[in-house]
């Protein structure tokens, strides 16, 4: 699929009544026959809204978050910006119900994404703000050392001296990559479990940090990461989770496992 044809980046109508075709879905094989073959991961994508609104049979204004599930093994991602354009259609629709709004959304998002996705509404009336994230594990971004690497390198990955074995969870909030299409900065806070042989924490600092200049989607990163790890540090157990700034109303959430289903939805400080 040509960049060209992607809402991402260019000047669009907006709509505010309710239509599904502005859903843009974007093939994860594109990215992935760039991956080592044999190294296996299971997730999910969590996006957060919070921009989420409609109007109820009388034409009074509905507001709501959600929660949108979208499976890593869906044939598809779903674009960000058409994504919003898409939540954003049903702001001058009338719709019966929030039950009604969630089965038309679950419907259009898995037509889109290729496979099931789960999405959940609450009433912003609710107490239903989404906690903070405490920075469970070791924070690894007051380590000095000297980074000049700004485009991916995975050779920097490397496991301590003498290696022992090691389950720790590891993290950066220093992970900035860019949009693939607009060249704007995507931010996050980056997860790293691992029980395996350990982890120079200075080389995987500098390793993140050489995500900076990289163009990539969300999604893409996270499973470049996940396999960067895999292969460099042989941990026989791996879980990657980066937690991106919001924009737009949305923030997203990929996670990527070779041995659990953690998923920890947790707002970190900048979401």
């Amino acid at each position: 699929m040509a960049q060209t044809e992607l809402l991402l980046g260019k000047p669009v109508l907006y709509k505010d009544q309710y239509d599904p075709s502005l859903l843009f879905p974007v093939p994860r094989s594109q990215n992935r026959e760039q991956l080592p073959p044999n190294i296996a991961f299971h997730g999910v994508d969590i996006w957060n809204g919070y921009e989420l609104s409609w109007l109820n049979e009388k034409g009074k204004p509905e507001v709501a978050l959600g929660e949108f599930a979208v499976p890593y093994d869906s044939p598809n991602l779903i674009e960000s910006k058409s994504f919003k354009l898409y939540l954003n259609s049903f702001n001058g629709s009338r719709f019966s119900s929030m039950d009604d709004v969630a089965k038309k959304m679950r419907t259009d998002l898995s037509a889109a994404a290729g496979k099931s996705v789960e999405v959940t509404l609450k009433s912003a009336g609710e107490n239903v703000m989404r906690p903070q994230w405490p920075g469970d594990g070791v924070c690894i971004d007051e380590l000095d050392v000297a980074c000049q690497d700004y485009e991916v390198n995975a050779d920097l990955l490397r496991c301590v001296d003498n290696p022992e074995t090691a389950r720790e969870t590891l993290y950066s909030q220093l992970l900035k990559s860019n949009c693939p299409v607009t060249g704007q900065p995507d931010w996050a806070t980056v997860v790293v479990r691992y029980r395996g042989p350990k982890i120079d924490e200075g080389a995987l600092l500098q390793y993140i940090v050489s995500f900076r200049n990289h163009a990539e989607f969300h999604e893409h990163c996270v499973e470049r990461m996940f396999c960067d790890i895999m292969q460099r540090c042989h941990p026989q157990q791996l879980s990657v989770f980066a937690k991106y700034t919001r924009r737009g109303g949305l923030d997203i959430n990929p996670f990527r496992s070779n041995y659990e289903d953690w998923v920890d939805n947790r707002r970190a400080a900048r979401q």
